[in-house]
């Protein structure tokens, strides 16, 4: 039972439907492990009380007695990113401002993974309104990284990501603007999938012509996160981006055969400063790619301007959806979210209808080259885990990142091309340290990049080295 923790979210559900262990005895092994690891790493900002949450696994078991036919997460404890809205559960976006806010709905993903059979246990740490690839906040504090509590977990999925890593939960939630699907599990050695706009329904949503927020699954293993995917997936009329298609292929097999496949290499898109190490762990995987039967060659989209057209985005969408936040709270405030609305507010619409025309050349030139490959690689991020004393890296290289999320453009410029992207455990630093590797795949095409993730995935076993919480 003590590794129970630690099993894969695919075998933990099928354990339970053949009844080898019961629902209350999974929810026994992750409560003590939450117990165990969460006073260092501080994933899990909220945890409902112990007798409720044994009381439901104990209703789970009684319905699988009574022949229940379980869900695809029936059974499983889930804890739920702290920028979405959970019924009955406090949900504070990591904020001052909302820091007792309990809604009186689900968000449409829970109430899916709910139907699902999911259990859910609590909240995942962010940093306030998931502003910033780093995840603390004046409510809950820093979450660290369990494979060195000195270091950062990245973020906004900061808690997310490390929770999976340290065994608290055996799958979890994700969002992402500017990478926050992607840099946290890179961070910690876990897998996850930024998909494409409307993949995953976004309801309710404030702003629902948006397509640069998404959200994503996160596992310890490709096919758990798979699993997950075909759960928050599906179409649903209230999201005007929603996509048809049929979710359960993504919870199928993922073998395929790479070879042949034709892979794009870049470390830096041919302008990004990037830590020579991260650069050096990376590289060490093309012999491999081409052990695989990959075909590698070095090449990269232009994307430029990418950075000021991500920088407009996301300003105006931080004015319109905080900006009367700001004027009734700027004292709860921190200062880059403040600095982010700020930025949006004098915006005019010449400039913000200019940075989508950009957005749109990007596009199309992103679809013309992954005509000519079949896979975009680059690094999940442009450092490796830092100082939990470091807000954010204020240079790489020698190069001053002028803002609290120029650090992150090697995800960011992704984001701006609407295609699918993910971070796969990638190798350690010297000192042990995650490293991800990002994959792109062709538009809208998740499936081929969960495919690619998962043989890259089986050639390294990157993703099955464990933290030493002490």
């Amino acid at each position: 039972m003590t590794q129970l923790h630690y099993t894969s979210a695919i075998e933990l559900a099928r354990m339970i439907r053949d009844k080898e262990v019961s629902v209350v005895d999974v929810m026994k092994a992750h409560l003590a492990r939450i117990a165990e690891t969460n006073p260092q790493v501080n994933a899990i900002c909220t945890l409902l009380p112990e007798d409720d949450l044994l009381a439901q696994a104990a209703e789970k078991d009684a319905q699988l007695a009574a022949g229940h036919t379980p869900g695809p997460l029936f059974g499983l404890p889930i804890a739920v990113k702290d920028l979405a809205l959970t019924k009955g559960i406090r949900t504070t976006m990591g904020s001052l401002i909302y820091k007792d806010f309990v809604p009186d709905v689900d968000e449409l993903f829970v109430a899916r993974m709910k139907s699902a059979g999911a259990i859910i246990i609590g909240k995942t740490n962010t940093p306030e309104f998931g502003a910033g690839s780093n995840s603390f906040n004046k409510v809950f504090g820093m979450t660290r990284n369990p494979y060195d509590l000195s270091k950062v977990a990245g973020g906004s999925t900061g808690g997310g990501a490390a929770a999976l890593a340290a065994g608290m939960v055996p799958l979890a939630d994700g969002s992402d603007l500017g990478g926050s699907v992607r840099n946290p599990p890179g961070f910690n050695n876990v897998f996850g999938l930024r998909p494409s706009p409307g993949r995953i329904p976004r309801v309710p949503n404030m702003q629902p012509w948006g397509s640069m927020p998404v959200l994503g699954p996160m596992g310890r293993s490709v096919e758990d996160a798979g699993l997950l995917l075909s759960v928050m997936a599906g179409y649903d009329g209230r999201d005007p981006l929603a996509l048809q298609g049929d979710p359960t292929i993504y919870a199928q097999s993922l073998e395929a055969d790479m070879r042949g496949k034709k892979i794009a290499w870049t470390p830096d898109l041919g302008r990004l400063p990037v830590d020579p190490e991260v650069v050096l762990v990376l590289e060490k995987n093309l012999a491999i790619l081409e052990e695989m039967g990959c075909i590698v060659e070095r090449a990269h989209p232009k994307l430029e301007g990418g950075e000021e057209v991500f920088q407009t985005m996301r300003a105006a969408g931080f004015a319109a959806g905080l900006l009367e936040d700001l004027k009734k709270h700027a004292d709860k405030m921190k200062k880059t979210v403040i600095w982010n609305i700020e930025k949006g507010i004098p915006m005019t619409g010449i400039e913000i209808a200019a940075a989508q025309k950009k957005r749109g050349e990007h596009f199309q030139e992103m679809v013309a080259f992954m005509n000519e490959y079949d896979y975009l690689l680059l690094p999940t991020a442009q450092v490796p885990p830092f100082s939990v004393d470091v807000e954010y890296p204020t240079e790489i290289n020698g190069v001053p990142m002028e803002t609290y999320i120029d650090w992150m453009m090697i995800v960011s410029l992704i984001t701006n091309t609407e295609h699918p992207a993910a971070s796969v455990p990638g190798g350690f630093t010297a000192d042990g340290l995650p490293v991800g590797l990002q994959i792109v795949g062709k538009y809208r095409d998740e499936l081929s990049v969960l495919q690619f993730a998962h043989a890259f995935e089986q050639a390294t076993k990157f993703g099955e080295t464990r933290p030493e919480i002490q």
